[in-house]
């Protein structure tokens, strides 16, 4: 009988080792594969407006009553305009994100929320149930149209002098960040970085 458990104990530390190896083989290819895989960044639709031209200039009433200038020429910082809707899913489950990108990005870039609701009091309860009260949201189906925006979420990136320094459709916080990541290269896209390199 010993020289049976002697045996199984042999048997059960080589398939141990032999696992070992090949989880460590399994997480090199991992590696491999993620190296291969460029960034998404956030998709940019065809639509009116470019990566260049001049933002739309205007002054809005935020939810909270406060008065918010979009575009034109800002001391030093940008303006990340973000554009969605309360009965959006994918805006509800990036609210998370938005408010800590804006929180990171706070000392170049002002975060304003736009939507073109009607219904106030469902963006109001927007605000209050994804606490969203230090950002200003302001209502402007002209500002969104103005810009092209045609699906959500949605963000445009204006520069310090008011033109779109990057735009696109935001799925998730890597599309977010490619939006900054996109200004401070210089490029339209992070797909367009990618081709020039």
């Amino acid at each position: 009988m010993t020289g049976f458990a002697l045996a199984s104990q042999i048997m059960l530390w080589i398939a141990v080792g032999v696992l070992g190896v090949l989880v460590m083989a399994l997480a090199r290819q991992v590696g491999v594969l993620h190296e291969r895989i460029a960034p998404a960044g956030a998709l940019t639709l065809h639509q009116k407006v470019s990566v260049g031209d001049k933002g739309p200039e205007m002054e809005l009433t935020a939810l909270d009553g406060t008065k918010v200038r979009i575009g034109g020429r800002r001391e030093g910082r940008s303006q990340l305009l973000f554009f969605l809707s309360p009965d959006c899913p994918i805006c509800k489950t990036l609210m998370p994100v938005l408010r800590s990108a804006a929180r990171a990005e706070a000392g170049w870039v002002d975060t304003v929320l736009a939507s073109d609701g009607e219904d106030e009091a469902e963006h109001r309860r927007l605000v209050m149930k994804q606490e969203l009260a230090g950002i200003p949201y302001v209502l402007s189906e002209t500002l969104g149209r103005s810009l092209g925006v045609s699906k959500l979420p949605y963000a445009v990136l204006l520069d310090e002098q008011g033109r779109i320094a990057s735009l696109g459709l935001i799925n998730n916080r890597e599309h977010l960040e490619s939006l900054f990541e996109a200004k401070e290269r210089g490029v339209a896209s992070i797909q367009q970085f990618l081709a020039g390199a």
